[in-house]
């Protein structure tokens, strides 16, 4: 398979570019190779610059649960832009998205609209602070909240103290309030609040951790953040900028029961343009301004290309068959893949949850971020390679989430099995 123009345009890219990407994980260091460059998606399949073809099961990282270029998203963002592409004033679409969003998931009440999944926990937390009167929040050891400060660190001693940077220019002032707990471990949790209980504002976690691999919630472990949050006067904050409409119609919080105090949202909700949220209760929410003292602007805020993006998406997930039929998908998929592991002999372990999956390349249970990091990261990366060369298009990264698209078929699960198995035959 030849990928000489992406290799061009990738040493182009490297004198303008930081790395030649404007994300890291695009590079595809932890694969092994240099990047794809893409050139046009339609349904479940990507073509690169050098016409290569791919069945996609990235989805540009979550967001394209209708595939590629769904006719009717397109059509919604051309008529939103006949109309213009940004105002910097209120527009009919903000009022639509939020209201389809409000009527999805009960526990959010009010809700704002922003541009990406980073500027929605920021400020979820910031708001949060402001309505309890405290500074210290909870994170989780391989949940991941976006690039703002307060969330760029890694665990300190014992994982259960305040973290320390984890990326050079961010102040240790910054993170100080901080502290991380263990995903699926509550007693991590408790601990914490017997140190610092009263100091705590929020606990913020993914219902679903996306950003470590695909690692699901275990037993009581959400409803005991609730439980023990409410003891405590603290928030609980659902990261459900993965999640959202991921997994059902609204948020996991739905899927599970649950209700927490704020939600942040993105990806699906903007039908594959820029945009994030956050909302919750309307108590804390009219602590925003202008309602409120808490502050947050945005000039690009409520987009009407995102914002009918985004409701043209959402329409056509709600009351659909979609998401039983997106579940039978990728349970075939996944069932498949994991008998061609097991013919193979090879040590493995496959996540799902609804249409996200995760191959682990390890004989334990992953359950948390201890056991993700003795994944056999350069297994997957000669597995991805492999992958790539039979035209299947995976996270460039071990610790990503893979996706199906309601654009996938039978075609693509049987072309992608047969795939796998070449792919196993060569990595033996």
């Amino acid at each position: 398979m030849e990928r000489e123009k992406s290799e061009q345009l990738f040493a182009q890219a490297q004198g303008l570019i930081p790395g030649g990407v404007n994300s890291p994980v695009r590079a595809f260091k932890a694969v092994g190779m240099n990047p794809v460059f893409i050139k046009a998606g339609k349904g479940s399949k990507i073509y690169d610059v050098d016409g290569n073809e791919y069945i996609d099961y990235v989805g540009s990282w979550g967001p394209l649960i209708l595939g590629h270029s769904h006719p009717e998203v397109v059509e919604a963002i051309c008529r939103a832009a006949q109309r213009g592409t940004s105002y910097g004033a209120p527009c009919e679409g903000e009022v639509e998205l939020a209201q389809l969003i409000t009527e999805a998931i009960p526990s959010i009440e009010k809700i704002r609209m922003v541009n990406s999944g980073t500027e929605a926990t920021m400020s979820a937390v910031r708001l949060a602070r402001a309505y309890t009167g405290r500074n210290k929040i909870i994170k989780f050891e391989g949940c991941y909240h976006g690039h703002a400060d307060a969330f760029l660190l890694k665990a300190g001693s014992g994982l259960l103290t305040a973290g320390v940077p984890s990326s050079p220019g961010v102040p240790e002032a910054v993170v100080q309030d901080t502290l991380i707990a263990r995903y699926n471990d509550l007693e991590s949790v408790e601990n914490l609040f017997k140190e610092w209980g009263r100091d705590i504002a929020a606990v913020i976690v993914e219902p679903v951790a996306g950003n470590m691999g695909l690692v699901l919630p275990e037993g009581e472990f959400l409803k005991g953040l609730r439980r023990i949050t409410e003891f405590n006067g603290s928030l609980l904050i659902f990261d459900e900028v993965i999640s959202g409409f991921r997994l059902c119609y609204g948020g996991f919080q739905n899927y599970c029961n649950l209700t927490p105090d704020l939600t942040t949202l993105g990806k699906i909700i903007g039908g594959g343009l820029p945009v994030g949220a956050y909302g919750g209760r309307k108590d804390i929410m009219d602590r925003v301004a202008p309602s409120g003292d808490v502050y947050q602007a945005g000039t690009l805020s409520g987009n009407p290309l995102a914002m009918a993006a985004g409701a043209a998406t959402l329409r056509m997930l709600k009351d659909s068959d979609w998401y039983d039929r997106l579940e039978v998908m990728t349970y075939v998929l996944t069932t498949r893949v994991k008998s061609a592991f097991e013919e193979h002999d090879l040590y493995y372990n496959v996540n799902r949850l609804g249409s996200m999956f995760c191959v682990f390349f390890t004989n334990e249970e992953v359950c948390c971020y201890e056991t993700v990091m003795k994944c056999d990261t350069q297994k997957y990366a000669q597995f991805y390679r492999e992958l790539l060369k039979e035209g299947v298009y995976l996270p460039p990264a071990q610790f990503e989430v893979s996706f199906l698209s309601c654009a996938h078929d039978e075609d693509d699960i049987e072309k992608t099995v047969a795939a796998v198995n070449r792919a196993l035959e060569r990595i033996i």
